[in-house]
Formats: C-alpha cells, sequence, structure tokens
C-alpha cells in the first residue's frame, strides 16, 4: 500500500506541482486510526510498536492539508486517544473533568497537525527530511504539553509507551525526550516509506533508519548503580473499598499500612524476611495528620518501633489556614518519631483535584461540587529524604510524569527513586501507566526504583527497567528486595531539559524556515 496522490505534468517555467492531500475522509479514518495506535501502544494494552504507526498516521492526514484541516485531523485523533486513555478520571472526578482535560490534550494534537501541515512544501521538497521533521514537532508539542496549561500534564506521552521496547535504553542519553524524539522519527520514516510515487533507494534508506531507531537502542550500555545493596521494603495495605469512599476510610487505610508492617515485622522474626532497612508506605496511607493526631501517630510509632526500620510515610498534613492542606512524605523514625526535617512536600499538586485554579469560574460552570477540592500547598524543595544509608529521591503520584521534578532529586543526591502514589480513585490501567512511566525514570536517572500504591500496582525495579518484584491490583501486598545505590550520574541526568529545548527550538526554525515555500505554493496554484 501506497499513500500517493497523483499530479499531473507541469509547464517547465511553473515550480512542479505538489499534489493534493488526501481525500478528506481518507484522512479522517487515518487520524481515527492513528488515535487507536497510539492508545494501545500504551498500558495496560502495551503494543509499543504501534507507537511509530500513530506517529505516521498521523503524519498521512495532515500532510499538504489546509491548516484548519490540519488541526481538525490532529484534534481528532488526539481525541480518539485521550478519551479511552483518560477514562480513569471519570472514577474521581465525573465526566465533566474527563471531557475538559481529554478536550486540552487533544487540543495539543490538533496544534502538531496544524505545524504538520504548514510544514508539507518542506517535507515535499526534502522528503529525507520527513522523519527528522516529524520527530522535532512531536518532541516541541510534549514540551509544551507538559508545561501548559496550569503546570501540564504529560499523561501519553510516546515514550512512556515504551517501557518494553529497545527504545527505552535511549532514556540514559535524553531522557523521555529522546524517547519521544526516536519513536516518533521512526514514524516519520514510515510515512516516508509508504508516501511516494515510485519505488527508489530511498526505500532502503527509510527502512534502515526505522530499523535502526527502534532496534538499535538495544545495544546502548545502561548505568549500572555501583554502591551497595540496601534492604528496602514497600508495603501496599489496600483500602475497604475502591472509589471516592476511600476519603471516608483514612483509619482504616492506616490500620491495614500498620498490620501490613507488623506482619511484616513478625515474618523478620521467625527468619522469614530479611529486616529492612526502610520501609515504604504509599501516598495517603495516613490521610489522618500523625503530628496533629496522637491516635494515628501511636500506630505509625508502633510499626516503626517492631519493624526496627525508618518508615517514609504518606501523609496529609494540615497547614496554617483553614481547609488548607500538604501532601507529605514524611520520615518516620523507631523510638525517635517523625523527622520532620526529612519531609516531602508534594511541589506539583494537581489542578482541578488538589486545588482549585480559577475557583469562582469553577464553581459557576461545575457548581458547589468544586468546593470539596481543598486548598493543597505545594513544597518548594525537591523529595531528597535521608534515611540512615539509603538517601531516596521521593515524588508522589502524577510528579513521576514531569522530567524536572524528577530529576532534581537525583541532582540533589538520591540513590534511589520512590513514587508513593494512591490509585484507589482511578483503576489498574491508570496504575500501569504510571508505572511504565517508573521504569522509564529508573533507566534515565540509572538509579533503582521503586513505586509503592495503596492499592496497586506496586513494584520493584531495576536500573535497566525490569521489573523485579510487582503486586496486584485491589489486594494487600508486601515486597521486600535488596535495592542497589548509585551516586553517578547519566548523560540524561546531565543534560536536563536541554535536548527538549534544542528540539523545540530546531522545530520552531523549520516552521520560520517553510513560510518561503508556501509563499511559492500559493503563487504557484494561484
Amino acid at each position: 500500500m501506497t499513500l500517493q496522490t497523483p499530479a499531473g505534468p507541469a509547464p517547465a517555467s511553473a515550480p512542479a506541482p505538489a499534489g493534493a492531500p488526501l481525500r478528506l475522509r481518507s484522512s479522517l479514518v487515518l487520524a481515527v486510526l492513528a488515535g487507536v495506535a497510539l492508545l494501545v501502544a500504551l498500558p495496560p494494552y502495551g503494543l509499543w510498536w504501534l507507537s511509530p504507526a500513530g506517529v505516521a498516521l498521523l503524519a498521512a492526514a495532515t500532510h499538504r492539508r489546509r491548516l484548519r484541516g490540519g488541526f481538525g485531523v490532529g484534534m481528532i485523533a488526539g481525541l480518539v486517544l485521550f478519551l479511552p486513555l483518560l477514562w480513569w478520571t471519570t472514577f474521581a472526578g465525573g465526566w465533566l473533568p474527563w471531557v475538559l482535560l481529554s478536550t486540552a490534550q487533544a487540543a495539543f494534537f490538533g496544534l502538531l497537525g496544524l505545524a504538520s501541515a504548514w510544514l508539507s512544501p518542506m517535507i515535499d521538497r526534502y522528503r529525507l527530511l520527513w522523519p527528522l521533521l516529524t520527530a522535532l514537532l512531536w518532541t516541541a508539542m510534549e514540551a509544551a504539553r507538559d508545561r501548559a496549561p496550569f503546570g501540564g500534564f504529560p499523561w501519553g506521552r510516546l515514550a512512556f509507551s515504551q517501557d518494553d521496547a529497545p527504545a527505552l535504553r535511549l532514556a540514559v542519553w535524553g531522557g523521555a525526550p529522546l524517547v519521544t524524539f526516536a519513536v516518533a522519527a521512526a514514524g516519520g520514516a514510515l510515512v516516508a516509506l509508504l508516501w511516494r510515487r515510485r519505488p527508489g533507494p530511498a526505500i532502503l534508506l527509510y527502512l534502515a533508519f526505522g530499523a535502526l531507531v527502534m532496534a538499535g537502542p538495544v545495544l546502548v550500555p545502561l548505568a549500572e548503580p555501583a554502591g551497595p545493596a540496601q534492604v528496602v521494603a514497600i508495603v501496599q495495605g489496600n483500602v475497604p473499598r475502591l472509589g471516592l469512599d476511600f476519603n471516608a476510610q483514612r483509619r482504616a487505610v492506616l490500620d491495614n499500612h500498620v498490620n501490613g508492617t507488623l506482619n511484616l515485622a513478625n515474618d523478620v522474626s521467625e527468619g522469614k524476611q530479611p529486616r529492612p532497612d526502610l520501609v515504604v508506605w504509599p501516598e495517603n496511607s495516613s490521610d489522618i495528620d500523625p503530628l496533629r493526631n496522637q491516635d494515628a501517630a501511636q500506630e505509625i510509632a508502633r510499626a516503626a518501633s517492631t519493624i526496627g526500620a525508618p518508615i517514609l510515610v504518606g501523609t496529609v498534613l494540615r497547614g496554617d489556614r483553614p481547609n488548607e492542606i500538604k501532601n507529605a512524605g514524611l520520615l518516620w523514625q523507631p523510638v525517635v518519631g517523625p523527622d520532620q526535617a526529612q519531609t516531602y512536600i508534594k511541589r506539583h499538586p494537581v489542578p482541578f483535584a488538589e486545588y482549585m485554579p480559577l475557583r469562582p469560574i469553577a464553581r459557576f460552570v461545575a457548581g458547589e461540587k468544586v468546593d470539596l477540592v481543598r486548598d493543597m500547598v505545594g513544597g518548594s524543595t525537591p523529595g531528597v529524604i535521608r534515611a540512615g544509608a539509603i538517601t531516596v529521591g521521593d515524588v508522589i503520584c502524577f510528579e513521576v510524569a514531569y522530567d524536572g521534578i524528577v530529576r532534581d532529586t537525583v541532582t540533589g543526591g538520591a540513590q534511589i527513586l520512590a513514587v508513593q502514589t494512591n490509585n484507589a480513585t482511578f483503576n489498574e490501567a491508570e496504575a500501569r501507566q504510571q508505572l511504565a512511566m517508573v521504569r522509564l525514570r529508573a533507566v534515565e536517572h540509572g538509579r533503582e526504583a521503586l513505586m509503592v500504591s495503596t492499592v496497586g500496582v506496586s513494584a520493584l525495579v531495576d536500573a535497566d527497567g525490569r521489573l523485579k518484584a510487582s503486586t496486584g491490583f485491589n489486594v494487600p501486598a508486601v515486597v521486600v528486595g535488596e535495592m542497589r545505590m548509585s551516586a553517578t550520574r547519566t548523560l540524561a541526568t546531565r543534560l536536563g531539559h536541554w535536548p527538549e529545548v534544542a528540539a523545540a527550538a530546531l522545530a520552531v526554525i523549520a516552521m520560520v524556515g517553510a513560510l518561503p515555500m508556501r509563499r511559492r505554493r500559493r503563487r504557484a496554484g494561484s
């Protein structure tokens, strides 16, 4: 199958016509197929090899279209992707936030389609640039989507579909942006291969390039932790009921995590498990502020003293003002108690879920339900928790999706990465999407990592992104394992956001460079 549009001969004095775009119906079908391919490439489906196909289908659908047509086609692909991908948001927020969030994310795909249509004259003139230009546009689009509006929402990045793919290894050189760049470049090579008028030697070049990008990274050397191994335990206490009722079960959830830790201590005393150097509880494992509630403090203290190890507790701390709260990771030492110097306050609260921006407008749109959302205050320092021989890089829940928040813990001295999360108000699909991000972060920074959830999925992850151990969903579980410490910095850690900045800058240069070509094409068509 070739994606080609015939064009008749042109007079020698006129520029060669570029041909027409695909018929609108064909473009719409390709846009839908692109969204489906990008969706099933992500967890929980995991068909990672369909990511380049989704990129190629969208590139074909938008090529040579008018700008508003490119935007519309891209928007359709985005809606097909994000509406089912983010369905889990309905469990906590209902249908309106789900539709608004999905539409906002799809709008970035609309801008991607517009930019692709804009670059059509350049691609027609320099066909070999199609893979590069596609990669630049996707990387720039994700850079924007990761930051705006209200701090961005990076869910569904191309990089997060590659947790089982060879391309994951590229994260050690350039993080998530480089993985996205490689996948999009492979998609650009695929569409360039199919969109041709006649076979030629370029076919072999596109095939070789695509194979190199998707399979070649298996040869990329990864950073191996060289430090000593420490025993870490993660406790998944589970909740009585999934859903928003979780918020009314605070004491039961705390008791579940205390009991899970006490059971582990019993296994340690019987020689069934090694004594951990650190125990990690998930986000919201104590929604009762243990710094203000004596009963909660006594229960956590009992668990820490019995296990004989510090516990990193996911808790909600009350703020200084009414209705003000902080989402925190609090280190609780045996005997000594809470070490407030080793406390991480979540830096990126989720807008419209953990705090309410534009509250008067939101109240006008959604009614008084918006007042159920309290004012969560964000922290200002990276989550570097020093727990004896272990320095933990702690991030909470969705923060694992943000490149800079995770990197800041590593540059701050983290030896391992920890993601404390609560999936009780979502579903297993969301948890597995989050775990894919943890696997990428492990490779990106050369750190072993853990993810601990109230209900699952929880896991220990090697520095090469492989799962060492994992739990099921909506079950109580305890996982104990050795984690090797690391103090080295990968190339991705050292470079930070600069590869993404470079890609975005080159994308802008390409857009500007296409302007005279568009003018010539317009004159030729008039």
